[in-house]
């Protein structure tokens, strides 16, 4: 550490999780590893989570099941379990159950913070465990691979300033989804920068082996869009209204103006559907991963559009 101080005296880590099993055995080993203070909420675990995290001297947090859960409630109080355990931290690294903190992130973290005390959070890259066990862990793996620099969010895993977390009151817990985005919006208007490092930071094992469990995530986004949308309104990020506009055009716009073209035209309007594969090739064209990457990733990024939009 640059000013002379170990990362794991200033930094507490607040893990979340439901039936991890060794995934959760894996994220609090290398927490416990990288910090003294390590606070796991708990959301109805049935698998002995809640055992294993104590007999490993970690701080548990159970939620109240009788109060809808989501994933932003949980990080809340694992914060305010944080707070009490050691009012004096400075960072708070939030990591969710499934992933595995790489060594030596939370000392490039820290002194990324500490010479930049306009950042509220920073976050790494978040790789996939298993990308050659299925698809869908691939999408996963090349979908964290988001630019470096200044950003507009995080994903679940990240190290926040814990004034700045505290000065906009936390996440929104009543979202299902969508929290991080909404959270880095409430900082952004109050000053704060969000900055994504080059840096290895989690080890993610989504275990998604099915098309089912690709299209729920798909499901939960859109709703996370929705609610981002009622709470804020229509999205100053031209980004996030420009991907919002999208799902709707892909997703909704060219299926009902073809439909409608069928009834005036007959079969030949669904020569129109034709402008899916032409999508997908100007993605393939457009990307710089290897060509049976682009492919995949081309295919099911159009493909994203749907669940999305019915979320």
């Amino acid at each position: 550490m640059r000013d002379g101080t170990r990362p794991g005296s200033v930094v507490g880590i607040v893990a979340i999780g439901r039936n991890e099993g060794e995934r959760l055995r894996r994220c609090l080993d290398s927490a416990t590893r990288l910090a003294a203070c390590v606070v796991y909420v708990d959301s109805g675990s049935s698998d002995g989570s809640v055992a294993m995290a104590r007999a490993k001297g970690v701080e548990v947090v159970e939620l109240d099941l009788t109060i809808p859960f989501t994933a932003a409630r949980a990080r809340n109080e694992g914060f305010k379990r944080l707070r009490v355990l050691a009012p004096d931290l400075r960072y708070v690294q939030f990591v969710d159950g499934d992933c595995e903190l790489a060594d030596g992130w939370l000392e490039k973290a820290v002194n990324f913070l500490n010479s930049h005390q306009d950042v509220a959070i920073v976050c790494g890259r978040r790789r996939e465990r298993f990308p050659e066990r299925s698809i869908y862990n691939k999408l996963c793996d090349m979908e964290w691979d988001t630019p470096v620099g200044e950003a507009l969010a995080c994903g679940g895993d990240a190290l926040v300033r814990a004034d700045a977390f505290e000065t906009v009151s936390g996440f929104c817990a009543s979202l299902m989804a969508g929290e991080e985005p909404e959270l880095c919006i409430r900082l952004r208007a109050a000053g704060w920068r969000i900055w994504r490092l080059g840096e290895e930071m989690t080890l993610h094992a989504a275990a998604m082996t099915r098309f089912s469990q690709w299209w729920r995530r798909g499901l939960r986004g859109g709703y996370g869009f929705a609610q981002l949308l009622e709470l804020h309104g229509r999205l100053a990020e031209m980004r996030w209204t420009q991907s919002l506009l999208s799902v709707w055009f892909w997703g909704l716009g060219i299926p009902v103006a073809v439909s409608g073209f069928v009834l005036w035209w007959g079969p030949w309007a669904l020569v129109l559907l034709l402008i899916y594969p032409l999508q997908v090739v100007r993605i393939v064209l457009r990307d710089g991963r290897s060509a049976r990457e682009n492919w995949w990733f081309a295919g099911f990024a159009m493909l994203w559009k749907v669940p999305v939009m019915f979320g």
